[in-house]
């Protein structure tokens, strides 16, 4: 994940005022909602869930006002679903007079396992200030706590480190005052004969939701940033169009992401396949929306992307990928990328000439000939008829990737689509070495390009429907099925387990199966 990890600290940006009021204008006005506590719980062994932590109901919630708590007394209270807010809770104090300070310790969790884990412990590469725990001295009471901060939880544990041998501590009214940008309960959702699809779709819609804040998040809990890759598959938005048609470098290129506080920054951070993205991005929503305003407000954008990203094409239409520039595909650095990489420039070519012709480009011709040489390219170079399989690099390397984007590029004939994507199923799965569900939408997404709708759909069913299966209340960051426990941080704690590339199973249901 080194390469989504970068310090680029000698470039420079663009700053377009222009686009950046714009961005601002389309800002959502967050939808609150109170949101109570459902009941107290323990953590019990359950081999059913992530790393074999559930919890059980140890009383309602009404019952809370009755725990009195002194020295390392413990408990944790469960709001019965996801949720992203600020949290408060009202506290008293019982017995003699208050002779000491309050102090506790409050961590919250999006899964039993985190809760699991000490957070003294963690020893990973990404910053530990990302855990989501506080602690917290109380001079006076009683008192409402309202944290200032914002978090992502389902689950908020309470310790006590101490009181005095003479009151005990007594909390009551837990709250969260949950946040998003829309409100699920006036989307309209299909009804789905198959209950297992319909559980897939639902918790694809409340991630969708609580990714749904100042911008489209990547994760709620940690990162909180605006994501090209994320945005590309949760929806379409000008407001994020314009954050990131805005912050440029002088060269030209779009950043990975942008940070949106206190004001909007873009980050030093480059990914060839996400600049790219930007052009699939505006290409959806004008076929969504005809907005000729945002086109040309962001066409010229959008085309230093591509151009910036054909000057690494050969003469002979072959993407040359460098280190500078690298490739994202997925997270997994264990298999080559350049063959996945060469159809990701023909898939947003494509898109990229529809805009084109939108906008009389003059130059459109220049555009068309190199996307021949690309598929040229592809189909006699790339292409191993012998094994009905896509190749990459020097090695000759036949990986998933390769034959999923080379599908979604639709560099083959219908027929050759299907059959390359019936071999892939053949040879390639099950899939291995791949832990996000962002590569996984794509392989889901070109079954169903291929026409092979079953298998499309068991694939959900075991990848997404497996996250349920394992507790999930939103969709995680990374999952692998063969791995469940499976962490890129080294932990769980660390992890995010409601995050934007996700909620895929939505878009996949309303456009292929509703």
């Amino acid at each position: 994940m080194a390469f989504t990890f970068q310090i680029n600290n000698d470039v420079q940006f663009q700053h377009n005022q222009a686009l950046l009021d714009k961005s601002a204008n389309y800002r959502p006005i967050l939808k609150e909602t109170k949101v109570k506590a459902a009941s107290i719980v323990a953590l019990e062994r359950d081999t059913q869930y992530l790393e074999g932590w559930g919890v059980k109901q140890i009383a309602p919630i009404e019952r809370l006002s009755s725990y009195e708590l002194k020295r390392d007394d413990q408990i944790i209270i469960d709001f019965g679903d996801h949720q992203v807010g600020q949290f408060s809770i009202n506290i008293n104090a019982v017995g003699s007079p208050m002779d000491a300070p309050l102090c506790f310790k409050i961590k919250f969790a999006e899964m039993p396992a985190e809760l699991a884990r000490k957070s003294e412990d963690y020893d990973g590469w990404l910053s530990k200030s990302w855990i989501q725990e506080e602690t917290v001295h109380l001079d006076v009471l009683p008192t409402t706590l309202t944290l200032p901060r914002r978090y992502s939880f389902r689950y908020a544990e309470i310790t006590v480190v101490d009181t005095s041998p003479k009151w005990r501590a007594v909390f009551s009214n837990p709250v969260v005052t949950a946040t998003s940008a829309v409100d699920t309960a006036t989307v309209h959702q299909p009804k789905l004969a198959d209950a297992q699809l319909q559980r897939i779709y639902e918790v694809g819609l409340k991630t969708l939701a609580d990714c749904m804040q100042d911008v489209f998040e990547d994760g709620p809990k940690r990162d909180r940033r605006l994501w090209i890759g994320d945005l590309r598959l949760q929806a379409l938005v000008k407001r994020c169009l314009y954050l990131f048609g805005a912050m440029p470098t002088t060269a030209g290129r779009i950043p990975a992401n942008v940070f949106t506080k206190p004001t909007a920054v873009p980050d030093d951070t480059f990914l060839f396949d996400y600049s790219l993205f930007f052009i699939s991005i505006l290409a959806d929503y004008e076929a969504f929306s005809s907005d000729k305003t945002v086109l040309n407000d962001l066409y010229r954008v959008a085309k230093k992307q591509m151009d910036l990203a054909l000057a690494q094409v050969t003469s002979e239409g072959k993407l040359k990928l460098t280190e500078e520039n690298p490739v994202f595909i997925d997270w997994s650095n264990d298999f080559d990328k350049e063959t996945a990489g060469q159809a990701i420039i023909i898939y947003t070519l494509k898109q990229f000439i529809t805009l084109a012709e939108l906008v009389n480009d003059t130059s459109l011709e220049t555009y068309t000939a190199i996307l021949r040489k690309l598929n040229q390219y592809a189909k006699t170079q790339l292409f191993d008829s012998q094994s009905g399989l896509f190749v990459s690099g020097d090695q000759r390397e036949v990986n998933v990737a390769s034959q999923v984007w080379m599908t979604l590029a639709h560099v083959l004939d219908p027929e050759q689509t299907t059959a390359l994507m019936q071999t892939t199923v053949t040879k390639l799965f099950p899939i291995t070495g791949i832990a996000t569900p962002y590569m996984y939408h794509h392989i889901t997404e070109a079954l169903f390009e291929a026409g092979l709708k079953q298998e499309a759909v068991q694939l959900m069913k075991d990848y997404w429907g497996k996250m349920i299966t394992l507790g999930a209340d939103t969709y995680w960051e990374a999952f692998d099925p063969n791995q469940p426990d499976y962490s890129p941080y080294g932990s769980p704690i660390l992890n995010s387990y409601c995050h934007a590339w996700s909620c895929t199973p939505v878009y996949l249901i309303n456009k292929y199966l509703v």
